[in-house]
């Protein structure tokens, strides 16, 4: 009886777990910002011709690490990006053919500039999607005969001519200020240097 129990007892036991598991010493932070550091990074179309030149784009394992980084774009992560250009290349680099062409220089250039111009003109752009628009005028649907005639404002009369348009040409309106004219008076010597010397 005393074997038939013995035999029992190790099968109503729960498995011990593994004693090695791995355990971050500070909760998952260090690597978290490691890989925010990196995505950022990808925002500099300079940075990704390094990686480029580099050959980083013919490792597998380099690939796949892109491919797990596309995380950064749930809505959790993404309010810890600081430049968000660096997602559009993180997706961008998701494709081989831009991995290729990134290599040569003056892709480079061209993307470096692209990104230029969209930071130039992003504001002006905004500013014509969030400014209302004027509505139309309602007057083109009225017969012609009942649309409101517009008042004329009374134009001011002319000013009257004066001799000093004699002196100069007929085309051309005198200058308020004569620059040639004036006198210059400078009482300075120009010999003595007055700035201190030290």
């Amino acid at each position: 009886m005393a074997s038939k129990a013995e035999s029992e007892s190790p099968t109503d036991t729960p498995p011990s777990p593994p004693k090695n598991v791995y355990k971050d010493p500070d909760d998952g932070r260090q690597r978290f910002l490691l890989e925010l550091e990196f995505v950022q990074c990808l925002a500099n179309p300079t940075y990704i011709h390094y990686l480029a030149q580099n050959r980083y784009f013919e490792d597998e394992a380099f690939i796949g690490y892109l491919k797990y980084l596309q995380y950064w774009q749930r809505p959790e992560y993404i309010k810890f990006i600081m430049y968000p250009h660096c997602l559009y290349f993180l997706e961008l680099l998701q494709n081989a053919n831009f991995r290729n062409a990134m290599a040569h220089p003056t892709n480079k250039e061209l993307a470096h500039r692209q990104q230029f111009y969209f930071w130039k003109n992003y504001r002006n752009n905004r500013l014509k999607h969030i400014l209302p628009k004027p509505l139309p005028e309602p007057t083109a649907a009225l017969p012609a005969s009942t649309q409101p005639q517009p008042s004329v404002p009374a134009l001011p009369p002319p000013p009257p001519a004066t001799n000093v348009a004699a002196t100069t040409s007929s085309t051309q309106a005198p200058s308020p200020m004569p620059y040639g004219s004036v006198a210059k008076n400078d009482t300075r010597n120009p010999t003595v240097d007055r700035r201190k010397r030290k």
